[in-house]
Order: structure tokens, then C-alpha cells, then sequence
């Protein structure tokens, strides 16, 4: 009977991925049909959707690196998600815990799809303040930020509860 909660439990938190990673990819489907690249569109005055390609990490680290980091940013990806799967699976009650990691699960995956489908990863939010532009990203980035968001809040509850 547990083992069976467990795995109803451990699908629940993939599902969630997976709507991280639908949702993502479909956003970037969206653009890429919108947009040509470069293009940058005004929503208000601190935010633009603009179709942009990132072949590297966070804020573009290694986007010049001659195409190796590629494969290596994807099979870390995978690597990540492996991991977070198997976390998910034995820490499936914690609520918070496992929202956090469902949402970078998911969102390592949706960049991973497109490292894989594209050789880049499609960013198109653009926030601007008086000229100075926060580097453009997408769903999986903010899926990501969130969980990671998550984790921290999760892991100071954990500190203040054995205090």
C-alpha cells in the first residue's frame, strides 16, 4: 500500500514537471512562429518580448565556448533530472521540497530539449529599467528560479523546525 502512494505520489511531481516543460515549450513554439530573431516587441514600459538564442549557461556563460558546452550543458541537464528524479521518489511527502524540484526538473528539461532540437536555448522575456536590460529568458529559467526559490525557503523551515 505505501509503495503504491509512493509511486501515485512520484508521478504527481512528474506531472508537474511535465506541465513546467509543456508549458515551456509551447511558449517558445509561440515565439519562434511570432517572431524573427532579434526582433523585440514592447508589452509595457519595462517589458519587451524578444526572440533571442543562448548556446550557453545562465546569463550566456560559455556561449562562446566552440560548441562543446552544447552536449555538456545537456547531459548535465539529464544527469540533474536523473538525480532530482530519484530525490523525488524518496522524499515524496515533502511537499514543499518536491514542488521545488519538480519545477527545476522541469525546467532543466525544457532547456535541454532545446539544446537538443536547436543547438541553443529560444529566450524571449526582455525586463528593462532606464536602459539596462536583465538578460533574456524563458519559462524553464523562471521554473527553475522558483524551485531553487523554494528550496532555499524549504531549507530555512528545516533549520528553524530542529532549532
Amino acid at each position: 500500500m505505501a509503495n503504491q502512494q509512493n509511486s501515485e505520489t512520484f508521478v504527481r511531481w512528474l506531472g508537474l514537471a511535465l506541465l513546467i516543460i509543456l508549458s515551456d515549450q509551447l511558449s517558445k513554439l509561440s515565439i519562434l512562429n511570432l517572431y524573427s530573431y532579434g526582433d523585440s516587441h514592447p508589452i509595457t514600459s519595462f517589458f519587451n518580448l524578444v526572440l533571442v538564442y543562448n548556446k550557453g549557461a545562465a546569463f550566456s556563460f560559455l556561449a562562446h565556448a566552440g560548441g562543446w558546452q552544447r552536449w555538456a550543458l545537456s547531459a548535465l541537464g539529464v544527469a540533474a533530472a536523473l538525480f532530482i528524479s530519484y530525490l523525488l521518489k524518496r522524499h515524496g511527502s515533502q511537499k514543499l521540497f518536491c514542488t521545488a524540484l519538480s519545477l527545476i526538473l522541469g525546467g532543466a528539461l525544457g532547456n535541454v530539449i532545446d539544446r537538443l532540437l536547436y543547438g541553443h536555448v529560444i529566450d524571449f522575456l526582455d525586463f528593462h529599467l532606464r536602459g539596462w536590460h536583465w538578460p533574456a529568458f524563458n519559462v524553464a529559467d523562471s521554473a527553475i528560479t522558483c524551485g531553487a526559490i523554494l528550496l532555499v525557503i524549504d531549507e530555512l523551515r528545516r533549520v528553524r523546525r530542529t532549532r
